[in-house]
């Protein structure tokens, strides 16, 4: 197969977290809601209604151009596509074909490549049909839910990087609070547009529709590569189509045929104004924007994390704010906080976590414990465990390590009575002499003696030197 290339392009929707509809004022939340219990007069399309166009849906829409550091086109308009499905009972759909809100603009992948987006309009969502063996049953909580429909260039060429470039386009809209991004939820959804060709010339693309999962965008495309290279090398044509994608068979099925954008009728939606944005108006809302994932890769280049590492940590906004907190004070304190993140809080299945509960002053203040000795590494991975826990009553470092009974003894004339104890020992005879005759591997088991007298509390560095000092 190496003689044939995949092309990718991707259009993913996005559901806008706003309280209410795209065009009513009807609750936008309809998750756990009974079917068609979150619907208006004019989601129902009732003779007489006029959609009135939610502010805040345009200014999520800005927000995530700005995300994807897109043009904001300061003059939009909405356009009726026109099509029958029974969750649509208005019969066309209110979108933006010819002049969209958001234009060109790039998303830069962890890995260093780039996809180029064509553009993102803004359009209301259909409701939702469930199928039974006899009947549907039609539920319009979802109709006129607000929507961005981001459209990538053809500029992706390998499943990975296609799972790469859906990974980070979620991260991308949670960040900017576009979206709560549940993925189980339908809030962010891909369709996959995938040809194949031998030469320049790209070849007839089939679309896989409504994926809801990284791993079946990345298995999907894998798949749909096969196939139509299979065809390809057996002389048959590859047939422009719309394919859906069984995740148990791991196999794409043919739906309907491909429809082009003159199958719609497209024309001017007469009912909502177009969309006159003042620069300002922009400017205000991209200079609210929050720190980006691209931000923080920068910013933890210092602490040399693997990017697997890096990414856990990034794929939780606030514990990317609160390394980045810990990591302006003190980059190596902030690579033992990084090395918590990813290997302990994140792995931890234990404990009902809350990550918003520790601060970067008190990260800080625990890392700092670590690395002056008031605590093993050990004894600071529970105290920081201590720190996500909800039931933890007692936020401060320090106090924790006191109530866990984990604070290292330092001090060094209380350390010299627990090593006299060790070192007169009969037990501790053979080892004690073999360090003075230089066979310093031996200290290890003194060492272990004085914490096992002082319950794991003394500090082994320091009870290495002293007894260093007392056998020479």
């Amino acid at each position: 197969m190496s003689d044939y290339k995949m092309t990718i392009g991707i259009e993913c929707h996005v559901q806008l977290n706003t309280k209410t509809k795209l065009f009513s004022g009807v609750d936008n939340d309809a998750v756990d809601k009974e079917p068609n219990s979150c619907v208006s007069p004019i989601d129902y399309a009732l003779p007489g209604m006029l959609p009135v166009l939610n502010k805040a849906a345009v200014e999520k829409a800005v927000r995530a151009g700005a995300a994807m550091n897109c043009a904001i086109n300061l003059t939009s308009r909405f356009d009726r596509k026109h099509y029958y499905y029974p969750d649509l009972p208005k019969g066309y759909q209110i979108s933006q074909m010819y002049k969209p809100i958001i234009g060109a603009g790039e998303v830069h992948l962890p890995d260093g490549t780039s996809v180029k987006i064509e553009h993102a309009h803004l359009e209301e969502d259909a409701g939702k049909l469930t199928h039974f063996e006899k009947y549907s049953l039609v539920d319009l909580n979802r109709a006129g839910t607000p929507l961005i429909e981001i459209v990538s260039m053809p500029d992706i060429h390998s499943a990975a990087q296609a799972r790469l470039y859906c990974e980070e386009l979620h991260r991308l809209m949670v960040y900017a609070d576009v979206t709560n991004g549940d993925l189980y939820q339908g809030n962010m959804r891909f369709d996959v547009n995938i040809s194949v060709s031998n030469s320049d010339k790209l070849g007839t693309r089939a679309e896989i529709k409504n994926l809801n999962s990284f791993r079946s965008v990345e298995r999907a495309a894998e798949y749909e590569f096969e196939r139509q290279v299979k065809l390809l090398k057996k002389g048959e044509a590859v047939k422009q189509e719309t394919r859906g994608w069984n995740d148990t068979t791991g196999k794409t099925t043919a739906q309907r045929s491909k429809e082009e954008a003159q199958d719609y009728r497209y024309m001017p939606e007469p009912d909502v104004p177009p969309i006159v944005l003042t620069q300002d108006f922009v400017d205000k809302i991209i200079n609210s924007m929050p720190t980006m994932p691209d931000t923080y890769r920068a910013k933890f280049e210092i602490l040399n994390l693997d990017i697997s590492e890096r990414e856990a940590i990034i794929n939780q906004p606030i514990l990317a704010q609160r390394l980045a907190e810990v990591c302006d004070k003190n980059s190596k304190l902030a690579a033992r906080v990084a090395h918590w993140f990813s290997g302990t809080l994140l792995a931890e299945e234990n404990i009902e976590k809350d990550f918003k509960l520790a601060t970067g002053e008190e990260l800080t203040e625990l890392s700092q414990m670590v690395e002056d000795g008031k605590l093993s590494s050990t004894a600071g991975k529970e105290v920081f465990i201590k720190l996500y826990d909800k039931k933890n009553t007692s936020k401060s470092p320090e106090t924790l390590a006191k109530e866990m009974n984990l604070l290292q003894e330092n001090d060094e004339s209380v350390l010299e009575q627990i090593i006299e104890e060790v070192l007169t020992a009969p037990e501790c005879a053979k080892a004690a002499d073999d360090v003075r005759q230089g066979e310093m591997k031996a200290i290890g088991f003194l060492v272990g003696q004085v914490m096992k007298k002082s319950k794991g509390k003394a500090n082994p560095a320091t009870v290495n030197e002293l007894i260093r000092k007392k056998l020479s």
